[in-house]
């Protein structure tokens, strides 16, 4: 017998599917944007194969809503939490009603720092920043360049901006390369990312040669402050997630690159292993990491570089990116043909 019934989480009505079947939460710090609904589509899908129904909830962007969506989550009964936190220091406080109701935790995408994480799952942030200013610095190794970071209060953000710092460094050394602005972006907003390229622009008079932008979301706030300048596409920019914006813009000509993820992959595999945690099996690590507390197994999965030259063999070939959308975006003599 299978029913669909309706769960309060911190005051919005969420669905969970068969009530007979075990139950996994997934909580995410806020599923707006593309990105976020990519994985929690793919990570109920791996759930429903393996008989397993997955509770979700959004906060939204709120700390406090998502500790009561947490706390809802743990009383309607599951027995993993998938956590995607919003803030990495203050995710502790989850992690532990979780545990002290005996729920296993998967830190998701982002590592909760300071708790008792049983398993960490996500792409390598050092890799990707690794990735994002090498591929900017072979093309312009000298010249003006401008950092947009994530938001201060992810860890991957830190990571993803000292890496890129780490790449740059013996260019910066040497005088090639001199680094003229360098923020860190509330909340990863597009809007503050096109208003600190604006001040970029306006400090160095138009001189930016590049700008390492840490995902595909700010790569667009950055790319429309360039545009109301006349320098899209005169400027290399970096990216990450292969938005579907973000590889439009590729093809145009104003973003230079932008890191993929298989987030379907990702998601899917927090969900097999989500559900060997809640058997009591044994999870398939490849290297632990320290959060401040413990070594948290953890699980690191492979990015790749998409440029112009390789769209259809990755994010169209793995059906990430539609080649119809992408086309749709763009006038008939920039269209993919097949």
């Amino acid at each position: 017998m299978s029913a669909v019934f309706v769960v309060l989480l911190g005051g919005q009505a969420m669905q969970a599917q068969s009530s007979e079947k075990l139950q996994i939460g997934f909580s995410l710090e806020d599923q707006k944007g593309e990105r976020w609904q990519t994985d929690l589509a793919s990570f109920e899908a791996r759930a429903k194969e393996l008989g397993f129904s997955v509770i979700s909830a959004d906060a939204g962007g709120d700390d406090d809503l998502q500790f009561q969506q947490v706390k809802d989550m743990i009383k309607a009964g599951i027995k993993v939490l998938v956590l995607l936190p919003r803030d990495t220091t203050k995710a502790s406080r989850m992690v532990e009603a979780a545990k002290a109701a005996h729920v296993k935790v998967i830190s998701y995408d982002r590592l909760a720092l300071n708790s008792d994480v049983d398993l960490y799952i996500s792409f390598d942030p050092n890799e990707i920043g690794r990735m994002q200013a090498e591929y900017l610095a072979k093309l312009a190794p000298k010249g003006n360049y401008v950092l947009i970071a994530g938001s201060p209060n992810d860890a991957n953000a830190k990571i993803l901006h000292d890496e890129q710092v780490k790449v740059l460094q013996p260019y910066i050394d040497r005088g090639d390369i001199k680094v003229i602005a360098d923020w860190y972006t509330k909340e990863w907003q597009p809007s503050e990312a096109y208003l600190h390229m604006l001040d970029a622009i306006d400090s160095s008079k138009g001189d930016v040669t590049a700008v390492l932008a840490s995902n595909d979301g700010m790569a667009g706030g950055v790319i429309q402050a360039l545009r109301d300048h006349k320098l899209d596409g005169k400027v290399l920019v970096s990216g990450q997630d292969a938005d579907l914006a973000a590889i439009v813009r590729i093809i145009e000509g104003s973003q230079s690159m932008t890191v993929y993820k298989s987030i379907t992959n990702e998601g899917a595999r927090a969900a097999e292993e989500a559900v060997r945690l809640a058997k009591g099996e044994n999870i398939t690590e490849d290297r632990t990491i320290y959060n401040g507390k413990k070594k948290v197994p953890t699980i690191m999965l492979k990015p790749v570089i998409v440029t112009k030259d390789n769209i259809k063999t990755t994010v169209v070939k793995d059906g990430f990116q539609k080649l119809e959308g992408i086309n749709a975006a763009l006038p008939k003599d920039k269209q993919i043909t097949n």
